[in-house]
């Protein structure tokens, strides 16, 4: 007899570091703003939310410590969502930035890139016609000659620091399928423990493609080198969002959402929040008769430490 799947959770990426207020007016950059959309998308159904902060006077991405306070507690007490906060930052943040947080915080969870890569979205800027800060253009532009450094060092000293000393799990993010290696070299270490929580990215520039065959490639790839010690979870960037998330359930995994990972909603048309992507996703899960998890249920699937176990 088959396995019965299990249920599928719905993670939301609610702003990311990547997307530029000119992309989007829905795009949340205040703390206010992140606070309502992440509480919106857990009601919606997301059992995990994945917080990046933006400066609030002119949305770009920032590691500051005091602006994650002004959001990351209101969420808490407003939901019981896994919070899971990144510590990829942005491709311009030194890993004492993209740390400062995380340490501060102790979450449950938090994603970790596993591997250093071309990242980019530059080819986009040449689609836009007005920015809305001075920064924009430059910030998109540049990310043609900018590597976002994940070393070795750096991955052992996360998993070090946040996860031995912090009891915090780990979203690991992986782009190609090298990232699965270096995932199972630190498993092979010792340095990390199953169940392992794999998000598997398709579709930015630097990283693998949205094929389908690639997401097919990148499980078995996991299969052979984690066996029963991993869920993975679908991220599809851009228009690739729903339907790669689609037959990653299909496949028996998980499945993630959010404005971070996609401004719109449909071809041609803007999400108008993250909530939206969350209840669409939804409704097509449901519609293939796949349970959702809820964030207790999540927690007990991926042997989180639980909400009381933070500091914030």
């Amino acid at each position: 007899m088959a396995k019965a799947q299990d249920k599928i959770i719905i993670s939301c990426a609610v702003t990311g570091s990547v997307h530029t207020p000119a992309m989007s007016p829905y795009l949340p950059l205040t703390p206010d703003d992140i606070a309502q959309q992440a509480i919106d998308a857990a009601q919606a159904g997301a059992a995990i939310l994945h917080l990046h902060a933006r400066d609030p006077g002119d949305g770009r991405p920032t590691a500051d410590p005091a602006v994650f306070d002004q959001f990351v507690p209101r969420i808490k007490a407003a939901t019981d969502a896994v919070i899971n906060i990144t510590t990829g930052g942005s491709t311009r943040m030194t890993l004492e930035e993209r740390l400062a947080y995380p340490l501060q915080a102790q979450p449950e969870m938090c994603s970790l890139n596993m591997g250093s890569m071309n990242f980019s979205i530059h080819p986009a800027a040449g689609k836009i016609h007005e920015w809305r800060y001075d920064w924009e253009k430059p910030y998109i532009e540049g990310m043609e000659d900018l590597i976002f450094r994940n070393t070795f060092r750096d991955i052992k000293r996360i998993l070090k620091l946040l996860g031995e000393d912090c009891g915090t799990r780990f979203e690991f993010e992986c782009y190609d399928v090298g990232h699965l290696y270096n995932l199972a070299h630190f498993m092979d270490e010792g340095l990390v423990k199953g169940p392992l929580f794999i998000q598997m990215i398709h579709g930015i520039l630097g990283g693998i493609g949205p094929d389908p065959e690639n997401l097919v490639f990148m499980k078995t790839t996991a299969d052979r080198l984690f066996g029963d010690a991993y869920r993975f979870s679908v991220l599809g960037a851009g228009r690739h969002q729903m339907s790669l998330l689609t037959m990653g359930a299909v496949l028996g995994g998980n499945v993630r959402v959010g404005l971070e990972d996609s401004l719109y909603i449909g071809k041609g048309r803007l999400a108008t929040s993250c909530a939206e992507q969350v209840l669409k996703i939804r409704r097509i899960l449901e519609e293939l008769s796949l349970e959702i998890a809820t964030p207790d249920e999540a927690r007990a699937m991926l042997g989180l430490k639980g909400a009381d176990a933070v500091a914030f």
